[in-house]
C-alpha cells in the first residue's frame, strides 16, 4: 500500500484519486451494504475503469439517496459546539444521530451525490443535487433545512467549507457543491493528528475514505468505522 510522505501537502493526483476511488467503492459496499452503492462513472473521453492502478478520468456517484424521519427525530435533538478552526473534527461525533433528510412535511427528498476530482485544487469535491419525488429541484434554503443541525452550524461558522452552485464539470448542468478551499489543509491536519499516519504516512488508497469520513457528515452521510481501518 503506497503512502504519502511526511512532507505531503494534503493534495493528491488524478491517478491517486482513481486508485482511492476504487478502494472507497469496495469498502463502502462491504461495510455499508444497507445503503445505496457508490459506483464509478467514466468520463466520455476516458477508458473503462478496470483496475485501481490505471489512470482513469471520471467520478464517483451515489444516486437517489432518500431518508425520512418522523417529527420526533427532529435535528434539534442533535447538539454540537463547533469552533472555526476545529470544525472538521468536532462535527464527527456531533453528527452521529443526524440523518440526511429531516423533514416534518412527510415528503420524500432525494439526493444524488458525486465525488469529483478538482484539477485546480488537487483534492476531491462533493457535488450534489436534491429534488422532490416529482422531480422538482430543491432550492438551497430547502436543502439547508434537510441538513443535520450541526452541519448547518459548521457551514455558517467555519471557513473550511461552504456550499456553492456551479456547473458540474462532467454533466454541464448546475449542481451544488461543498467548496474545496481549505480541503488540503484540514486533510493534512487530519493526517498529522493520527500518530500512525503521521509516522508512516497516509495510505493513498485511504485518502477518499478519510476525506469522506469528514465531508460526508456535513450532508448526513456517515462513514462506517470499519471502512477507515487499514486492515479492512
Amino acid at each position: 500500500m503506497s503512502c504519502f510522505s511526511s512532507s505531503w501537502d494534503g493534495t493528491l493526483s488524478q491517478n491517486d484519486f482513481s486508485v482511492a476511488a476504487h478502494v472507497f467503492t469496495e469498502r463502502w459496499e462491504r461495510n455499508n451494504s444497507s445503503s445505496p452503492s457508490w459506483f464509478w462513472v467514466n468520463s466520455p473521453k476516458g477508458p473503462p475503469f478496470l483496475a485501481s492502478s490505471q489512470h482513469v478520468e471520471g467520478y464517483l456517484s451515489l444516486e437517489s439517496m432518500c431518508v425520512l424521519v418522523s417529527a420526533e427525530d427532529s435535528n434539534e435533538e442533535v447538539s454540537c459546539t463547533v469552533e472555526e478552526e476545529a470544525g472538521f473534527s468536532e462535527i464527527e461525533g456531533a453528527a452521529d444521530s443526524a440523518t440526511l433528510v429531516q423533514s416534518n412535511r412527510h415528503e420524500a427528498h432525494y439526493y444524488d451525490f458525486h465525488i469529483v476530482y478538482s484539477a485546480s485544487y488537487r483534492v476531491p469535491v462533493l457535488y450534489f443535487r436534491a429534488y422532490c419525488s416529482d422531480g422538482t429541484p430543491l432550492l438551497l434554503n430547502e436543502i439547508e433545512k434537510d441538513l443535520p443541525a450541526c452541519s448547518s452550524k459548521v457551514l455558517l461558522e467555519t471557513k473550511w467549507t461552504f456550499i456553492t452552485q456551479e456547473e458540474h464539470p462532467f454533466l454541464n448542468r448546475p449542481w451544488y457543491k461543498l467548496h474545496p478551499c481549505g480541503t488540503s489543509e484540514w486533510m493534512k491536519l487530519l493526517c498529522l493528528g493520527d500518530e500512525v499516519a503521521a509516522k508512516n504516512g497516509l495510505a493513498i488508497e485511504l485518502y477518499l475514505v478519510s476525506w469522506f469520513s469528514v465531508v460526508g457528515q456535513v450532508v448526513g452521510l456517515k462513514t462506517p468505522l470499519e471502512m477507515v481501518k487499514k486492515s479492512v
